[in-house]
């Protein structure tokens, strides 16, 4: 299953998996993913993969187990872990930066690239 804020993810995978797409926060998506952990499924991608701090991109997509197990307790601490580090970054550099449509537009290409390898 797909979890993400990311339109371009959403179009290009809708119609071959499982998909979560909602508009929101980059942190509202690691929230969805750490509540879907709770109930037991399985993270299969890092929450912070690639080398694009959380506070610098709006963009995130997540991949999951489609089914549940019982609590996975590595998936739970790399998503509690992700959030901890998501609120760290926001704190220590809180800095606004106007993002052209262009450059949202580059984010969401890196985060779908990053999905693309994934499900490779």
């Amino acid at each position: 299953m797909i979890i993400t804020n990311n339109n371009k993810v959403y179009e290009k995978y809708k119609s071959d998996y499982k998909i979560y797409y909602k508009e929101c926060s980059f942190k509202e998506i690691l929230l969805y993913v750490r509540d879907r952990v709770h109930e037991g499924h399985i993270l299969l991608t890092h929450p912070l993969s690639s080398s694009i701090k959380p506070n610098e991109t709006p963009y995130k997509s997540v991949l999951i187990s489609d089914y549940k197990e019982s609590l996975d307790y590595k998936s739970l601490t790399i998503i509690e872990n992700a959030i901890l580090t998501y609120d760290k970054f926001k704190k220590d550099k809180d800095y606004t930066v106007e993002l052209t449509d262009r450059i949202m537009n580059d984010f969401k290409i890196v985060d779908l690239s990053i999905i693309e390898n994934a499900l490779k």
